[in-house]
């Protein structure tokens, strides 16, 4: 299911670790140590951290443009986000946004990328060009969103809205949103797409579920119990998989039988405080992120998954 390959260790890092993204040519691993307030490079190749970046502000999320030559990191305690050279690692700019800027994502088709920031009555999904590194627009959100995802053959954007316990669904070409679909559980986090077959998958927290929506209707298809403290989701849709990663201390690895049925297939054990997840498609490979705890230093394992 999951074979464990390499453990790297993050040695210096402290407190909670965000999000990550991954130069797939250079084999290098971006992290976001929120709590260290660092980005932490991993030479994935040596094994070991081969750069740090400091002057964040909590960062959160972090995104990789190979094509354009950037990588963008959004900061919880700052209303602005950076931009560096993905080659050099060279500071180049930065996008004024709202507070609290999290999750980030791509467009390529467009050059794009949409940024879930701000707070209460003030949440949007910003828009940014990334051929300009300039602000384009704000989509406004009825409370801070969490983990979206954007639609490859359509112009949807689905957000998760944990204050509005709904995701809140956003055309991108009218910059607005257009439906709102309630959940039955609370605190909604981490989201992934298998938009082949129109469904959604939904990390709730309270209580811990998994939750399938049908992309169509917004209605819930199916709901199974699912790791405490979920706060990534990943799916393979060659392997008809889903990755949940959570604080628990555990990967959930649930099975798609068909569009409406699933099943839990198996829990990996990694550390109280583990979170946070990355899952290549390319390679096969979830990379989990170990917060240090009790004497054990932070550090980034990954698995391999298996037929």
């Amino acid at each position: 299911m999951l074979r464990e390959t390499q453990r790297i260790e993050l040695p210096g890092v402290g407190g909670r670790i965000d999000h990550m993204a991954l130069d797939i040519a250079n084999k290098k691993l971006f992290v976001a140590a929120l709590g260290n307030n660092t980005v932490e490079v991993v030479d994935l190749g040596a094994g070991r951290v081969g750069k740090r970046l400091s002057g964040f502000q909590e960062p959160q999320g972090v995104l990789l443009v190979p094509e354009l030559k950037r990588l963008v990191v959004t900061n919880g305690e700052s209303a602005f986000a950076q931009i560096f050279d993905s080659n050099t690692l060279d500071p180049v700019g930065r996008v004024e946004l709202r507070d609290d800027g999290d999750n980030i994502r791509y467009a390529p088709e467009t050059q794009r990328a949409y940024v879930g920031c701000g707070k209460g009555r003030d949440s949007a999904l910003a828009v940014l060009d990334m051929k300009t590194d300039a602000m384009l627009s704000n989509v406004q959100l009825s409370g801070h969103p969490e983990s979206f995802q954007l639609e490859a053959k359509g112009n949807r954007i689905f957000v998760n809205v944990p204050t509005a316990q709904a995701i809140e669904v956003v055309d991108r070409s009218g910059g607005n949103v257009v439906a709102s679909w309630p959940l039955p559980a609370r605190n909604n986090f981490p989201m992934a797409l298998d938009e082949a077959h129109g469904r959604l998958f939904v990390g709730t927290r309270s209580p811990a579920q998994f939750i399938v929506v049908d992309t169509s209707s917004g209605s819930v298809v199916a709901t199974l119990d699912s790791v405490r403290d979920a706060d990534d989701i990943f799916y393979d849709g060659g392997m008809h998989r889903i990755y949940v990663s959570g604080g628990e201390g555990f990967v959930f690895v649930f099975e798609q039988l068909d569009m409406d049925h699933y099943r839990l297939a198996g829990k990996i054990q990694t550390r109280l405080g583990a979170r946070t997840s990355l899952y290549v498609q390319e390679w096969k490979t979830l990379f989990v992120a170990l917060p240090g705890s009790s004497g054990k230093t932070a550090e980034i394992r990954s698995y391999i998954a298996l037929p």
